[in-house]
Formats: structure tokens, sequence, C-alpha cells
């Protein structure tokens, strides 16, 4: 069988805090894993990803929003959020990357803000949610509302404070529309993911490891910052490792066991393997992809979060079926 790569990054504003995990083979097989390393620059994805040649099939993941919420796409007339992508940053949405820093400059073609905090309660919500007349629950997207074992998350266009995502998705959409737009496939607004890992050579998904640490049995909460914390999680990811095929190279279990180092990049690096190892999960059939198959918003202009339940409650079912990648043909 042609290999297949499955990927996770671990993205961050700072090109430093940027790391990737990578594991080739299939579910029949089982994987290979190498160790989680800094995400290099590279002209396209499959250059970034080191383990990754012109002849093989790339999954990869990104832990920043890939969608905009439905009633920010109903205000902006926003039908598509694949269809908006190459446009941002041009004509009338000129100014859509740059991050307001005055109340007065927000609008709804330049949605987020602050740019900077300054002093404590400068910036605050309420001025955007008053420049684009809608409440803070309007701006999040399906996914990121209130969970039964999570909070609401921050807003995509909130760009302060420790948990925002607003300025890691800013960068990572002028990534990827770097790239045309029929070099990548999209999940889930091109179709369910097992449909398009068989026929794209590159698939983008979302990610949260934090919704990974649950499906992988470790604790919501795990000081990640420390590295004993980490290194106290080294058995569990290894036994869930081992469970789902993945063989760790020397590297790469050395660098588990020693909690993925000293150095402040340390929580990278454990979040790109989280992530690596919470996606080979779901392509193993042990995680349903989770979106909602009713819903034309996920599929048009917000997006879902690889893995999460569609529902607000936990649902107790069959196993879903594995999904089966096999090689294309070239001709």
């Amino acid at each position: 069988m042609l290999g297949v790569i499955v990927a996770h990054a671990d993205w961050g504003i700072d090109p430093r805090k940027r790391w990737v995990a990578a594991a080739k083979g299939n579910v029949r097989d089982g994987w290979l894993a190498s160790p989680a390393s800094p995400m290099p620059d590279g002209s396209d994805l499959r250059s970034r990803i080191q383990a990754c040649s012109d002849d093989e099939q790339l999954l990869v993941g990104f832990d920043f929003p890939i969608g905009l919420p439905r009633a920010y796409a109903d205000r902006a007339g926003v039908r598509s959020f694949l269809d908006l992508l190459p446009r941002l940053g041009q004509e009338e949405w000129a100014e859509f990357f740059s991050v307001a820093d005055l109340a007065d400059e927000i609008a709804v073609n330049r949605p987020f803000y602050p740019r900077t905090a300054q002093r404590k309660g400068a910036k605050r919500q309420v001025h955007l949610t008053t420049a684009l007349g809608m409440s803070m629950s309007d701006l999040r997207r399906r996914c990121e509302h209130r969970q039964p074992d999570r909070s609401a998350a921050c807003s995509l266009f909130w760009t302060v404070g420790g948990n925002q995502v607003g300025k890691g998705a800013l960068a990572g959409w002028q990534m990827l529309q770097a790239h045309p737009s029929n070099t990548i496939a999209y999940w889930p607004f091109e179709g369910p993911l097992d449909e398009l890992i068989k026929s794209n050579q590159t698939v983008v998904a979302e990610t949260y490891p934090a919704e990974f640490y649950g499906h992988l049995g470790l604790p919501r909460v795990i000081g990640k910052r420390r590295q004993a914390s980490r290194a106290a999680l080294a058995p569990r990811l290894c036994e869930v490792a081992g469970d789902l095929g993945i063989q760790l190279m020397p590297k790469s279990r050395a660098q588990i066991d020693d909690g993925f180092g000293a150095t402040s990049h340390g929580e990278d690096a454990f979040d790109a393997f989280v992530g690596l190892v919470g996606m080979i999960n779901v392509l193993s059939g042990r995680r349903m992809s989770g979106e909602p198959p009713d819903d034309q918003y996920v599929t048009s202009v917000e997006g879902w979060i690889l893995g999460q339940h569609a529902v607000t409650h936990t649902v107790v079912g069959p196993m879903a079926m594995p999904l089966v990648v096999r090689p294309q043909s070239r001709d």
C-alpha cells in the first residue's frame, strides 16, 4: 500500500511555537510515529511535513479555527467559507487581517479586536459585540459553545487573553491561502473524512488537543506547561499509542518519557503528539469524526472540531467503522 501520513500541527502566532508530530501507515498495518519537531517553513504543506513525499496521501490537523460563526456569516453575506478564504485581504475584505486597535475601527469586514490589551479594562468585549451588532454567543461557532465537560471557547474575533485563538487563525488562514484551492481538500466542508482521504492527496482538518485529552483517557486539566506533569502521563500515552497500533521510534519514546523536554516548547511538542494520537483514534473508528449530519452551516461556513460529538450530552453506542485508507490510482 502507498504510505499515508497523518500529521498534527500545534500552531501558534510565534513560528517558534509551531510543532508537528507525524506518523506513517494505515489502520490495517499500524503506524510508525516520528518524534515531534519544530514545523519548518516551506512553500506548501507537504514541504512543511518533512516525512511526506509527493506520492503519499497526507491528512494534517491544525489546532486553529477553520470557519466562521453562522450569525456573523449571515450578517456578512457569506455563504461558503471556502469561497471566502481566497478573497480575504482583498477588495472589500482588504482589512480583514488587520486586527482593529480602536473600537470604532471594528467592522463586519474587519471583525478581529483588539490588537493590544493596553491597560486593564480599556479593551472590552462589549466594544466588539456593539460594533458587530451580535452577542458573544452569536460570535461562537456551534462547536465552540459550552459542552457538559468543557466551558465555552473564546470567540474567534476576541484576540487578547490566554485562551484567544483569533490571531493564530489569521496566521493559519494566510498560510492556507497560499495553496491553490485544488491542492487541498477541507474537512468537513468538502465531504466526510473517509471519502476525502480516499480521493485527495492532501486533506486539512481542524483539531483541538484538549478535546482529544478526554478521548485518550487523559485528565482534562494537565498542567502541560510543567515537564513533570507531562512526563507523568507517559505511561498512558504509550499505552493508548500501542492500543492503536502506533509504533514509536526510539527517539519518540524517549521524548515522551522525558515529558517532551525542559524548554518552553515542551507543551507545544506534547500537544502535537497528543493531537496525532487523537487523529489516529478517529481514523481507527474508536471515535467518530463527529460533525453534525444535518447542519448545513457546519459544512458551509462553520466547520467542526475533529472528534467532537455533535450533541451536548454523552452518546453511548456502537463503535464507528474504521476509516480504511486505500491507495488511489495515479492513472
